[in-house]
């Protein structure tokens, strides 16, 4: 390290969430011999992903899609006479593998590497944290790792009815007959199928013009139309107006192409989104700025307004998913070990991926954004529907498409709603990563019949129309 002051500091490092970014950090800031610290105050050890997040909601996800698939059996020649819901060995497998990977973390936490301290912290000054139970102590550095919470209500009414969340549906230990989720974003979307797939008569109104508001309209469209096949009723470009209990059930009035609607069920699922954890920290003391949208403002070495201080994960955003939580983390404490070679890092190859089915997939630039950016671009698409092993597979939604700089051919993004979307999603990050022009993934063999050679389709079609 370069900072040598005469300041007795406890340690060299402090970092504050113990979740995937937090631990990612703290592993590589060990590995580089930094003293350093984890402090957790969360009422259990893992973080959101493997406590409330993406593991849970995806074990979910998948029970429901085998019931979905044993309902639609005949369609392959297999008869199945009842399919039954049996929602507490679903929820009870959920959690035993939910244990296993949590019990791992906390092994991961607290194997001696590092200090592990269980409380929330706070900043007294720019070098001390004060902890809830009293004590105090310093760091050179910090890194902020302190996640996210589900985002306050949009309307004070929405509390006074006792909402579901995310965090209680995986609780459930009965389904309701019929459910209200309010948001149109990856968790409500995942949830509003999870219920529908159980029985449970759904309903998703969307604030935005379209689900999945990062997404093309393209892709949201398709998205929707599969939901809506399934019987799931969808309500985009609304404004909620009120909520209450009533006699009917629970109640959300809104504003929907210019009128008030009201729909009534005996639950609603607030699915809004979630906010950056970090209104108990005392940033404003220290001088760490935050975005507009609440995240800690960050530089492309992670590190804050405040030089010694960096931030990693959902806290920091701008995309709250694991994998950049981690690789965020890994930077944030290699260049707080060796400021003399920085990394940085790169959001060109980022992904999206919400697991419903079709699953919805997209990495690098969208439409919009190259036309905002005005980047010269050409796509193309393809769809599931006339192609072979996704009508083997009776999946007919969705399609693939690649977007092409219109000059050179290099792949600039991709997008993906159909079967397996998320994993073929990884063909075209392969492919980003090694800025591999359209012509290059033309080329590249495919075996047939595979879900992956459908990308071979808008590739040649753009290869032909990009000069070599």
């Amino acid at each position: 390290m370069s900072d040598h002051d005469a300041t007795p500091y406890d340690y060299d490092l402090a970092v504050i969430g113990g979740g995937s970014g937090g631990y990612a950090a703290a592993r590589t800031a060990v590995a580089e011999g930094l003293k350093t610290v984890v402090i957790e105050g969360g009422d259990e050890v893992g973080g959101l992903c493997i406590l409330r997040g993406c593991m849970p909601t995806k074990a979910l996800l998948y029970a429901s899609e085998v019931a979905h698939l044993a309902r639609q059996a005949s369609t392959w020649g297999v008869e199945i006479p009842e399919v039954r819901i049996d929602l507490a060995k679903a929820m009870a497998r959920k959690d035993e593998m939910i244990r296993e990977f949590a019990d791992y973390r906390r092994e991961q936490l607290t194997d001696g590497r590092f200090q592990f301290i269980r409380d929330t912290a706070s900043f007294e000054d720019a070098h001390t944290l004060r902890l809830a139970g009293g004590d105090r102590l310093t760091a050179r550095h910090f890194i902020i790792s302190t996640g996210s919470r589900i985002s306050p209500s949009p309307i004070p009414d929405l509390d006074a009815v006792d909402c579901l969340t995310s965090d209680a549906a995986l609780k459930l230990t009965q389904l309701p007959e019929s459910i209200i989720v309010l948001g149109g974003g990856p968790i409500a979307l995942e949830f509003a199928q999870f219920f529908a797939r159980f029985g449970v008569k759904t309903t998703v109104i969307q604030r935005s013009p379209q689900l999945l508001k990062t997404f093309d309209a393209d892709a949201a469209q398709a998205l929707t139309e599969a939901l809506e096949h399934e019987g799931i009723r969808v309500l985009a470009g609304t404004r909620l107006l009120s909520a209450s209990r009533t006699n009917a059930g629970k109640t959300v009035r809104f504003a929907h192409e210019g009128r008030e609607i009201e729909i009534s069920a005996e639950e609603i699922f607030n699915g809004l989104g979630r906010s950056p954890n970090t209104g108990t920290l005392n940033l404003e003391g220290i001088g760490v700025e935050l975005e507009s949208s609440g995240h800690i403002k960050t530089s492309p070495e992670m590190r804050t307004t405040a030089p010694h201080i960096y931030a990693a994960g959902d806290c920091a955003g701008p995309h709250e998913v694991v994998h950049i939580a981690i690789q965020q983390g890994e930077i944030a404490a290699h260049n707080i070990a060796r400021p003399d070679r920085p990394k940085t890092i790169d959001y060109r190859v980022i992904s999206s991926i919400v697991f419903t089915d079709p699953q919805a997939a997209q990495v690098g630039l969208t439409e919009r954004e190259a036309t905002s950016r005005g980047i010269p671009f050409l796509a193309d698409s393809y769809p599931f529907d006339d192609h072979g092993k996704s009508l083997i597979m009776e999946a007919r939604h969705g399609f693939v498409k690649l977007i092409a700089h219109k000059e050179t051919g290099e792949i600039l993004g991709g997008a993906c709603v159909g079967p397996m979307g998320g994993d073929l999603l990884h063909e075209i990050i392969v492919a980003m990563q090694a800025r591999m022009t359209v012509r290059q993934l033309a080329e590249t063999p495919h075996y047939h019949p595979t879900l992956a050679e459908i990308w071979t389709y808008p590739a040649e079609e753009l290869a032909d129309r990009i000069p070599l």
